[in-house]
């Protein structure tokens, strides 16, 4: 059996259009360009204890002072989400969400928990159940 034969891709005789220029100051369409991250973070200071899978629960609405992401996180976390998911859900750097989780656990605006631990090792009853009930598939 011989393998299929590649077939090689001839580029099309068309001229690609050129990129769109950016809009120029003052007109429609004015795009804003994305904070730095240490201008979201503010100034590096002291930060909690937080780990990746530390559980964070808001123990209150958004005052009018929150910064824009403290504002997203406290209305994310209405049910308990780890740190790691919240930095997932804001796409902010593990560091930039520990300081601002920092600054609204000193404000008593979240509450960090300690992940659920599971037991240890499971019954192994139960274990053994599983394998016979495998090897009877």
């Amino acid at each position: 059996m011989t393998p299929p034969q590649r077939r090689r891709r001839y580029p099309s005789q068309e001229i690609p259009e050129p990129p769109p220029t950016p809009p120029k100051e003052g007109q429609e369409g004015d795009t804003k360009a994305p904070e730095r991250l240490y201008v979201v973070a503010g100034p590096d200071g002291e930060r909690a204890d937080i780990d990746l899978v530390t559980l964070i629960v808001a123990r209150a609405d958004p005052p009018p002072s929150a910064t824009p992401e403290q504002t997203a996180m406290l209305r994310l976390c209405t049910a308990p989400l780890s740190v790691a998911e919240l930095s997932a859900y804001l796409s902010l750097p593990f560091s930039v969400v520990t300081v601002l989780l920092t600054e609204m656990l000193t404000a008593e605006l979240v509450q960090a928990r300690a992940p659920i631990v599971r037991q240890a090792l499971p019954d192994r009853s139960l274990l053994e159940a599983v394998m016979h009930g495998l090897q009877r598939l």
